[in-house]
């Protein structure tokens, strides 16, 4: 099984790395780090580099995709025409085509989640509306056909032992489980936005707000604005 982890600048790293960990240990699985140029490609904070492995051109068919999302560069993600044309080409031969956090929203701009049930980050959720999608705001993991997504960073973890139980069985999973002895156990209980003291929620929405302050992210959103009236505009004229 061929599995295409994608790739690019400011990805959040545990979106990839989180399921890479799972994902890796299917039996006979093809994994690939994907993007435009084999190579260093940096994460969020500029800190952490992962290296792809593949181009998207060398990876046309893969049997699983899965999108990352990003602090700052998500918009920018999504409006690069090159990526969500190889995700909608990708995505007619997939067996699962997922993303993770904010990845949700470059599957919306690739045309892949109209009318269909999704979620995200928190702080990303209204913008599913705005590409047709049906936000799940409670929910960790949605499935739809073949698209799945998941909610924020850590929540990739989640999708992947989901996709290993529907690839391998339950129990491929559950030993997968026990080798990374994943029992997460956290000294807190505000991990999502019903948990969350309005105090804290208060504060991660200021946050997350500053964080994802990205000046091409004005450029990034017009251009997504003009491709969809552009495309809008060619099929009302034939």
């Amino acid at each position: 099984m061929q599995i295409a982890l994608v790739l690019y600048p400011g990805f959040t790293a545990l979106d990839v790395l989180g399921p890479y960990e799972v994902l890796k240990m299917l039996p006979g699985v093809d994994l690939r780090f994907v993007a435009h140029e084999v190579g260093p490609v940096v994460t969020d904070r500029g800190i952490l580099v992962v290296a792809a492995t593949h181009t998207f051109d060398e990876t046309p068919a893969p049997d699983m995709v899965l999108v990352p999302g990003s602090e700052a560069q998500t918009a920018i993600a999504a409006a690069d025409g090159t990526l969500t044309k190889w995700l909608r080409q990708a995505h007619v031969g997939t067996r699962f085509t997922t993303s993770v956090c904010s990845g949700a929203v470059v599957l919306g701009a690739a045309g892949l989640l109209k009318g269909l049930p999704a979620t995200t980050h928190w702080a990303a959720m209204d913008v599913l509306n705005r590409f047709g999608a049906i936000p799940q705001p409670d929910k960790r993991v949605v499935t739809s056909g073949n698209i799945w997504t998941a909610a924020g960073v850590s929540a990739g973890i989640d999708l992947a032992f989901s996709l290993v139980e529907v690839i391998a069985g339950r129990e491929t999973a559950e030993r997968i489980q026990l080798i990374i002895e994943y029992d997460p156990q956290p000294p807190q209980d505000a991990g999502h936005m019903s948990k969350a003291t309005a105090d804290v929620a208060e504060t991660a929405r200021a946050e997350m707000a500053k964080l994802s302050r990205n000046p091409m992210n004005a450029v990034a959103l017009s251009k997504l604005v003009w491709r969809k009236a552009i495309s809008k505009a060619r099929k009302a004229h034939g």
